[in-house]
Protein backbone atom coordinates (compact mmCIF):
# COMPACT_ATOMS: atom_id res chain seq x y z
CA UNK A 1 0.00 0.00 0.00
CA UNK A 2 1.53 3.51 -1.30
CA UNK A 3 2.26 5.85 2.01
CA UNK A 4 0.26 9.10 2.03
CA UNK A 5 2.32 12.18 0.99
CA UNK A 6 2.62 14.48 4.01
CA UNK A 7 2.65 17.47 1.52
CA UNK A 8 0.56 18.57 -1.25
CA UNK A 9 2.86 19.08 -4.71
CA UNK A 10 -0.03 21.50 -6.11
CA UNK A 11 -0.57 23.40 -2.74
CA UNK A 12 -1.17 27.00 -2.39
CA UNK A 13 -0.47 29.31 0.41
CA UNK A 14 -3.81 31.39 1.21
CA UNK A 15 -3.46 35.52 1.98
CA UNK A 16 -3.55 34.17 6.09
CA UNK A 17 -0.19 32.19 5.66
CA UNK A 18 1.66 35.72 3.84
CA UNK A 19 0.62 37.87 6.72
CA UNK A 20 3.28 39.25 8.94
CA UNK A 21 1.29 38.69 11.95
CA UNK A 22 1.67 34.45 11.15
CA UNK A 23 5.78 35.31 10.29
CA UNK A 24 6.04 36.92 13.96
CA UNK A 25 4.06 34.18 15.36
CA UNK A 26 6.30 31.51 13.81
CA UNK A 27 9.18 33.14 14.89
CA UNK A 28 8.35 33.73 18.48
CA UNK A 29 7.07 29.64 18.84
CA UNK A 30 10.33 28.46 17.60
CA UNK A 31 12.70 30.80 19.93
CA UNK A 32 10.41 29.69 22.69
CA UNK A 33 10.73 26.02 22.04
CA UNK A 34 14.47 26.40 21.66
CA UNK A 35 14.67 27.91 24.79
CA UNK A 36 13.09 25.19 26.15
CA UNK A 37 9.96 26.77 27.75
CA UNK A 38 6.15 26.76 27.85
CA UNK A 39 3.80 29.44 27.37
CA UNK A 40 2.86 29.40 30.66
CA UNK A 41 6.62 30.58 31.59
CA UNK A 42 6.67 32.88 28.51
CA UNK A 43 3.49 34.86 29.97
CA UNK A 44 5.09 34.97 33.58
CA UNK A 45 8.43 36.52 31.49
CA UNK A 46 6.53 38.97 30.09
CA UNK A 47 3.32 39.66 31.82
CA UNK A 48 1.35 38.70 28.99
CA UNK A 49 -1.71 36.46 29.50
CA UNK A 50 -1.27 32.70 28.12
CA UNK A 51 -4.54 33.71 25.88
CA UNK A 52 -2.86 36.20 24.29
CA UNK A 53 0.47 34.48 23.76
CA UNK A 54 -1.29 32.08 21.41
CA UNK A 55 -3.04 34.44 19.52
CA UNK A 56 0.42 36.04 18.97
CA UNK A 57 1.78 32.23 18.01
CA UNK A 58 -0.58 31.49 15.85
CA UNK A 59 -0.66 34.73 13.98
CA UNK A 60 -4.48 35.75 14.70
CA UNK A 61 -3.61 39.32 16.40
CA UNK A 62 -1.09 41.93 15.52
CA UNK A 63 1.39 42.69 18.52
CA UNK A 64 2.59 45.98 19.06
CA UNK A 65 6.13 47.30 18.83
CA UNK A 66 5.92 46.96 23.01
CA UNK A 67 4.82 43.69 23.18
CA UNK A 68 7.17 42.76 20.47
CA UNK A 69 9.90 44.42 22.57
CA UNK A 70 9.15 42.28 26.03
CA UNK A 71 8.97 39.33 23.58
CA UNK A 72 12.24 39.90 22.64
CA UNK A 73 13.85 40.87 25.81
CA UNK A 74 12.21 37.64 27.59
CA UNK A 75 13.27 34.86 24.54
CA UNK A 76 16.76 36.68 23.84
CA UNK A 77 16.67 37.91 20.20
CA UNK A 78 16.35 41.75 18.80
CA UNK A 79 13.13 42.11 17.17
CA UNK A 80 13.93 42.01 13.88
CA UNK A 81 14.53 38.26 14.49
CA UNK A 82 10.61 37.89 14.58
CA UNK A 83 10.79 39.35 10.74
CA UNK A 84 13.72 36.90 9.73
CA UNK A 85 10.70 34.50 7.60
CA UNK A 86 8.83 37.32 6.63
CA UNK A 87 11.87 39.13 4.61
CA UNK A 88 13.65 35.64 3.87
CA UNK A 89 14.50 35.67 -0.03
CA UNK A 90 13.50 32.72 -2.27
CA UNK A 91 15.68 32.42 -4.76
CA UNK A 92 15.51 30.18 -8.08
CA UNK A 93 18.30 28.93 -10.51
CA UNK A 94 17.80 28.68 -14.08
CA UNK A 95 20.23 27.05 -16.20
CA UNK A 96 19.85 26.72 -20.00
CA UNK A 97 20.62 23.90 -22.18
CA UNK A 98 24.78 23.62 -21.97
CA UNK A 99 25.22 25.91 -19.63
CA UNK A 100 25.46 23.62 -16.54
CA UNK A 101 28.81 24.53 -14.31
CA UNK A 102 31.38 21.24 -14.93
CA UNK A 103 32.52 19.49 -11.88
CA UNK A 104 34.45 17.24 -10.14
CA UNK A 105 32.81 15.39 -7.07
CA UNK A 106 34.68 14.21 -4.25
CA UNK A 107 35.64 10.11 -5.10
CA UNK A 108 34.98 11.18 -8.78
CA UNK A 109 35.67 8.33 -11.06
CA UNK A 110 37.57 8.57 -14.69
CA UNK A 111 35.38 9.35 -17.14
CA UNK A 112 32.08 10.18 -15.00
CA UNK A 113 31.58 13.60 -16.50
CA UNK A 114 29.26 15.63 -13.81
CA UNK A 115 27.48 18.94 -14.77
CA UNK A 116 26.29 20.60 -11.66
CA UNK A 117 22.68 22.29 -12.98
CA UNK A 118 22.08 24.90 -10.15
CA UNK A 119 23.07 25.98 -6.74
CA UNK A 120 21.36 27.90 -4.14
CA UNK A 121 22.58 29.76 -0.96
CA UNK A 122 22.04 28.58 2.20
CA UNK A 123 18.05 28.56 3.41
CA UNK A 124 16.59 28.12 6.57
CA UNK A 125 15.67 24.14 5.83
CA UNK A 126 19.37 23.22 6.52
CA UNK A 127 19.40 20.90 3.34
CA UNK A 128 21.31 20.98 0.61
CA UNK A 129 20.18 20.04 -2.98
CA UNK A 130 22.68 19.17 -5.25
CA UNK A 131 21.11 18.61 -9.23
CA UNK A 132 23.65 16.90 -11.79
CA UNK A 133 23.45 15.52 -15.09
CA UNK A 134 26.09 12.62 -15.62
CA UNK A 135 27.17 11.16 -18.35
CA UNK A 136 28.95 7.92 -19.40
CA UNK A 137 31.01 6.98 -21.74
CA UNK A 138 33.24 3.68 -23.02
CA UNK A 139 35.84 5.71 -21.48
CA UNK A 140 34.15 5.89 -17.83
CA UNK A 141 35.35 3.59 -15.08
CA UNK A 142 32.23 1.22 -13.82
CA UNK A 143 32.35 1.95 -9.87
CA UNK A 144 29.24 0.54 -7.70
CA UNK A 145 30.75 1.58 -4.40
CA UNK A 146 30.21 5.31 -4.10
CA UNK A 147 28.61 6.16 -0.91
CA UNK A 148 27.61 9.41 1.12
CA UNK A 149 25.52 10.91 3.49
CA UNK A 150 21.48 11.71 2.46
CA UNK A 151 19.28 10.79 -0.02
CA UNK A 152 19.68 10.50 -3.88
CA UNK A 153 17.15 10.41 -6.83
CA UNK A 154 17.92 9.15 -10.09
CA UNK A 155 16.98 9.56 -14.05
CA UNK A 156 17.76 7.92 -16.45
CA UNK A 157 18.04 10.00 -19.52
CA UNK A 158 19.51 8.73 -22.51
CA UNK A 159 21.73 4.70 -22.81
CA UNK A 160 21.51 1.89 -20.97
CA UNK A 161 23.21 0.84 -17.22
CA UNK A 162 22.93 -1.70 -14.46
CA UNK A 163 22.95 0.05 -11.37
CA UNK A 164 24.03 -1.16 -8.26
CA UNK A 165 22.44 0.22 -4.69
CA UNK A 166 23.80 -2.46 -1.38
CA UNK A 167 22.96 -5.79 -2.26
CA UNK A 168 20.39 -5.25 -5.43
CA UNK A 169 20.86 -4.17 -8.80
CA UNK A 170 18.60 -2.22 -11.35
CA UNK A 171 18.32 -2.01 -14.89
CA UNK A 172 18.21 1.65 -15.72
CA UNK A 173 17.12 2.53 -19.42
CA UNK A 174 14.98 6.31 -20.38
CA UNK A 175 12.44 7.16 -17.93
CA UNK A 176 13.85 4.69 -15.66
CA UNK A 177 13.97 6.50 -11.70
CA UNK A 178 15.88 5.21 -8.81
CA UNK A 179 15.54 7.18 -5.43
CA UNK A 180 17.69 5.63 -2.10
CA UNK A 181 19.70 6.03 0.40
CA UNK A 182 23.02 7.34 -0.25
CA UNK A 183 24.81 5.73 2.63
CA UNK A 184 24.47 2.22 1.25
CA UNK A 185 27.15 1.65 -1.40
CA UNK A 186 26.19 2.64 -4.67
CA UNK A 187 26.85 2.86 -8.25
CA UNK A 188 27.14 1.92 -11.97
CA UNK A 189 28.10 -1.89 -11.90
CA UNK A 190 27.44 -2.60 -16.16
CA UNK A 191 27.87 -0.21 -18.85
CA UNK A 192 25.21 -1.30 -21.79
CA UNK A 193 24.39 1.02 -23.89
CA UNK A 194 26.47 4.09 -24.41
CA UNK A 195 26.67 7.44 -24.43
CA UNK A 196 25.00 7.17 -20.84
CA UNK A 197 23.30 10.56 -19.39
CA UNK A 198 21.07 10.57 -16.24
CA UNK A 199 20.03 13.04 -13.85
CA UNK A 200 21.18 12.40 -10.19
CA UNK A 201 19.61 14.85 -7.47
CA UNK A 202 21.38 14.38 -4.40
CA UNK A 203 19.77 16.12 -0.91
CA UNK A 204 21.65 16.08 2.51
CA UNK A 205 21.80 18.53 5.92
CA UNK A 206 24.11 20.93 6.16
CA UNK A 207 26.73 20.06 8.99
CA UNK A 208 25.81 22.33 12.05
CA UNK A 209 22.26 22.51 10.67
CA UNK A 210 19.41 21.99 12.99
CA UNK A 211 17.63 18.79 13.05
CA UNK A 212 18.77 15.56 12.39
CA UNK A 213 21.22 14.51 9.27
CA UNK A 214 20.21 12.58 6.55
CA UNK A 215 20.95 9.33 5.69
Amino acid sequence: MASRLVQDPHAVRGDAEKRLEVAIGREVRAHRKRLGITVADLGEATGLSTGMLSKIENGLTSPSLTTLQSLARALGVSISAFLARFEERRDAVHVRAGEGVGTERRGSRAGHQYQLLGHLAPNGSGVTVEPYLITLTADSDVFPTFQHEGLEYLYMLEGEIEYRHGERTFPMRPGDSLFFDADAPHGPERLLELPARFLAIIAYRRPGSPGESLG
